[in-house]
């Protein structure tokens, strides 16, 4: 459950709540032994399938989605995900209905991933609407080819309710907790975090760490806590299912990300309540005020972050200050509704479009996402 399942998990639950039936559809490898956002929407009351998607190519997958579509009488089509865009394609023929893409970013890092971002571009040229997370990955879209007008901006939304605000008395009290949490992945920058840690320690030799999330990089990280002798001071908790409970668990969250787009993290964060230190990468500087709500650093700038994670350790005002800007902040610009009536917007204008029959009453959204392995 990283920050784009849990958009489709907030839109999901907000489009139920509006009239609107949406249906959630997850590909699933053979391998896999469970999916969290599948659950997770289970949980939630949502209408959820898996479809079983094994190898770069499985094209019952492609039958089971059309099969999945027109079963259901989805109006819309929407998309998340390299996979889910391009399996989607495959799907649905043209002007059969509606198909919107969300795309949370790119990460073109390797040969592989640049691969399928090749791919995602050349297929997303045939969708009704995509809609970015942020204005830089928004303009990379249009350099891609997509046509300007066919390219909108929606910002993540959290539902604020969900995150509890201890106040300015509860945190704060005995040792101090400095988190992160992400994939761990190179993109996401958990190493530079961790390299915070022994300039921090100096000053606050209390302090204590906590990385949490799974990833690609779990090893070389593991390794990199032995190198700075870190081991007595942080813990790799893995995979967090109560992500509210971590936040009031920490006193400070840091995002060392060396690319970013609109990171659900930060903004859930945020609604807890927390001071951010965060680089200044994608659209982080819309959502993190200098000097208001956190510090914002130069991405690999370690100097800087370790000073912003310092002032705020031994500032208890600074960071109850902080805390409730971004909270207030977060509740008035980045609520899950106000990104539930864009996205219904976006739904509309692609509807309208489309030479299609509709259902009297109710929409049905079927959204497809990637699978996690």
């Amino acid at each position: 459950m990283y920050g784009a399942e849990r958009v489709i998990l907030n839109l999901s639950k907000g489009l139920n709540g509006d009239g609107h039936t949406s249906m959630l559809c997850a590909f699933q490898h053979s391998k896999q032994s469970e999916d969290p956002l599948f659950d997770a929407a289970v949980a939630a009351g949502i209408k959820s399938y898996l479809i079983p998607c094994d190898g770069q190519i499985d094209f019952s997958s492609v039958r089971g989605l059309r099969s999945l579509v027109r079963s259901t009488g989805a109006d819309i089509l929407h998309a998340h995900g390299y996979k889910a865009d391009i399996y989607s394609r495959l799907a649905i023929r043209d002007r059969e209905i509606p198909m919107i893409s969300t795309c949370h970013n790119w990460l073109d890092t390797d040969m592989a991933t640049r691969l399928y971002g090749y791919v995602d571009r050349f297929v997303l040229r045939r969708y009704s609407r995509v809609v970015a997370v942020s204005e830089d990955v928004r303009r990379r879209l249009i350099r891609s080819g997509l046509p300007q007008e066919r390219v909108s901006i929606i910002r993540n939304g959290v539902q604020v309710d969900a995150f509890n605000f201890p106040g300015e008395t509860a945190r704060g009290s005995g040792s101090l907790t400095v988190g992160f949490a992400g994939r761990l992945s190179l993109e996401k920058g958990a190493d530079l975090f961790l390299q915070t840690a022994v300039a921090v320690r100096e000053r606050f030799p209390a302090a204590r760490f906590v990385v949490a999330g799974e990833g690609p990089e779990r090893g070389r990280l593991e390794s990199l806590i032995d190198n700075l002798n870190l081991r007595a001071f942080v813990s790799m908790p893995g995979r967090c299912d109560d992500m509210a409970a971590f936040y009031a668990s920490l006193d400070v969250l840091v995002s060392s990300s060396r690319t970013e787009g609109m990171p659900m993290g930060l903004l859930e964060a945020m609604a807890s309540g927390l001071p951010i230190v965060a680089t200044d990468v994608g659209d982080v500087s819309s959502l993190v005020r200098e000097g208001e709500t956190g510090f914002l650093v130069p991405s690999g700038d370690l100097g800087q972050m370790e000073n912003g994670i310092i002032r705020l350790l031994q500032d208890g005002s600074l960071r109850n200050q902080f805390g409730a800007a971004g909270r207030a902040f977060v509740a008035r610009e980045f609520s899950a509704d106000a990104m539930t009536k864009q996205y219904l917007n976006i739904y509309n204008e692609a509807l309208s479009e489309t030479e299609r029959p509709r259902h009297s009453g109710e929409n049905r959204v079927s959204g497809a996402s990637d699978e996690r392995r």
